[in-house]
């Protein structure tokens, strides 16, 4: 079933999901680890989690111009379009601030994840991380 609900503290029982997906969130969860582990507890054993998320762009050219885009037209672009400039500037430093891609690999090993894969996007502007729960 399909739910919406606080990452952190996840209303599920114990090895009952078979998927948990979350797209574009992880960045705005508080405790981000916590996120990872109440993944990790509701899944059943084989079970994968999925993780589609904004990235660090790793080609240095790239990356002054991803950073201009998102923190100086992204934000003009918001407040003309959307009448709000100050959400799309949150977007850009949640973004800068969110771990690496291999950071975010290592909670997802300490969470408990298995069989831990990483693939980048646009030029690392986004990843999908995945994992399995094993046991």
């Amino acid at each position: 079933r399909w739910a919406v609900a606080n990452a952190e503290t996840l209303p599920f029982d114990d090895h009952s999901a078979d998927f948990v997906t979350i797209a574009f969130g992880l960045r705005n969860v508080t405790d981000r680890q916590a996120a990872l582990n109440e993944a990790y507890r509701v899944l059943k054993p084989g079970g994968r989690f999925l993780c589609l998320e904004f990235s660090h762009v790793q080609s240095r050219p790239l990356a002054r111009l991803y950073d201009s885009w998102s923190f100086n037209i992204l934000p003009v672009m918001g407040q003309m379009i959307a009448g709000d400039a100050d959400s799309y500037r949150y977007l850009a430093e949640s973004i800068r601030q969110f771990p690496t891609k291999e950071v975010l690999a290592d909670m997802f090993a300490e969470a408990g994840f298995a069989q831990i894969r990483v693939r980048s996007l646009s030029a690392g502007i986004a990843c999908i991380h995945s994992g399995w729960k094993l046991d």
